[in-house]
């Protein structure tokens, strides 16, 4: 069975229960996630060896952090441990008007920003990985960081495995003159990477590629094929989201392979918590591609898979197969007896 690996940050969820604001509730929720925690999550719950490469402190707080992610199958034997903190978020879930609004602690100061380049055996880790996933959000991090993101990539390229980057560039992160920033560092991911998950906007604002005044399906038409190509990529994927009036969510699903682009009907649904849907939709993509699924299907795979993980609270969607195949028809049951 192949081992789906992802490198990132484990963080501490702390989430003020129902729909009240840090300033009027006295009580927290919390759970542990990242987005390679949902991602080897998910993949698990297909049925993979997901593997999550990562830096816990060992205290208290790691060890809960360990045994969360053994719960949702997560294969912790190429964890690290070191440093004293684990990055921490307070969630806030909107409602209406008022939008949801996350808070991070002092992620830099975490076991995983910390950690040394000397914490991990990069060619022992290469060797036992199939699949690296890797993600814009941990490359907006350090300087040190990326470093080992960019050596792990290398190192299992080198073995014959294959390398997923999801895009997922955050303004936040990266601050002023963010895209200036962070240009030749996605440069030099997708340079390594098979498969990757982008869109236009990712295309034009990172990268500098051209689209044009055109709708937004015109732009990926005529961006991806472009990145593709000067990336050597093999397999690009991605949504598009759409907030309607009524305040439920469209989204439509697409995937680009050797010329030829495969897009998802569009699924129209109501929104418990969004957060983790674009790790939902990857972790389909890859599932998909180990499987040698066709692209049409795996699309609507994914598609699907992001709009159940708006329906669970959390960021980790725990859903079988079965389960997203089930979602992908027209019909919805009431309750299953």
């Amino acid at each position: 069975m192949p081992r789906v690996a992802a490198f990132g940050e484990v963080m501490m969820r702390l989430q003020v229960p129902g729909y009240e604001t840090l300033v009027q509730s006295s009580r927290l929720e919390y759970s542990f996630s990242g987005t390679g925690v949902n991602v080897t999550a998910a993949l698990a719950r297909y049925g993979h060896n997901g593997a999550l490469i990562t830096t816990l402190p060992e205290t208290p707080v790691g060890e809960a952090a360990i045994a969360y992610l053994r719960k949702l199958g997560v294969n912790t034997s190429l964890i690290s441990r070191g440093g004293r903190h684990l990055g921490m978020y307070f969630l806030e879930n909107g409602f209406g008007a008022r939008p949801g609004r996350v808070t991070y602690t002092d992620r830099l100061g975490s076991s995983f920003n910390t950690a040394e380049a000397d914490s991990y055996n990069m060619s022992g880790l290469a060797a036992s990985v199939d699949v690296l996933h890797l993600c814009g959000i941990t490359l907006a991090m350090n300087e040190e960081v990326r470093r080992q993101m960019k050596q792990l990539a290398a190192e299992v390229k080198r073995a014959g495995g294959k390398v997923v980057f999801d895009c997922n560039y955050r303004p936040a992160l990266w601050g002023t003159d963010g895209y200036t920033k962070a240009r030749r560092h996605y440069e030099d991911l997708l340079t390594l990477a098979d498969t990757v998950m982008m869109n236009e906007k990712d295309a034009q604002f990172i990268l500098g590629t051209g689209t044009g005044e055109y709708d937004r399906i015109t732009q990926l038409k005529q961006a991806i094929p472009e990145v593709a190509e000067r990336f050597g990529i093999g397999t690009a994927a991605g949504t598009h989201r759409e907030i309607n009036a009524d305040n439920t969510h469209s989204l439509t699903g697409y995937i680009y392979h050797q010329g030829t682009f495969e897009f998802s009907r569009k699924l129209t649904f109501p929104v418990f918590d969004r957060i983790g849907a674009g790790d939902a939709f990857a972790s389909a993509v890859i599932h998909g591609e180990l499987q040698q699924y066709p692209h049409q299907h795996t699309v609507n795979l994914a598609a699907a898979a992001a709009m159940l993980a708006h329906t669970v609270q959390g960021d980790t969607a725990l859903f079988t197969e079965a389960e997203v195949v089930r979602a992908m028809s027209d019909h919805t049951l009431d309750v299953e007896r």
